[in-house]
């Protein structure tokens, strides 16, 4: 099962954390069932950017973003060219490195 290394977040991760995730699995899924409450304000359904990460290392072993997501993350804080939505952000086999941006647009956090 590929590792996710997620780096240090004040809010979300404070210490950084490794997690395993099947392949398949969306960031976005593996976070979420491992305690790490990264905002989903559509509930994964590519239709806002509060789940935006910065795929740091192994972004080439993720699904390709099709329109739909690099539309969505035109409008995302913070956003650099290794910028995904990672509730469409896949893994494969490979590990990656993911960076939670520290904003995101949304005005409110959600309590999911």
């Amino acid at each position: 099962m590929p590792v996710i290394k997620i780096l240090p977040h004040p809010e979300y991760c404070p210490q950084g954390a490794e997690i395993t995730a099947p392949a398949g699995t969306s960031i976005c899924e593996a976070l979420l069932d491992n305690k790490i409450n990264i905002e989903h304000a559509c509930d994964m359904s590519c239709a806002c950017t509060t789940c935006h990460v910065i795929v740091r290392q192994g972004g080439n072993s993720l699904n390709e973003a099709e329109e739909e997501e690099e539309d969505l993350l035109d409008r995302a804080w913070g956003l650099e060219p290794q910028s995904r939505l990672s509730c469409q952000a896949i893994l494969a086999k490979e590990d990656v490195t993911v960076e939670i941006p520290k904003y995101s647009i949304n005005h409110a956090k959600e309590n999911h």
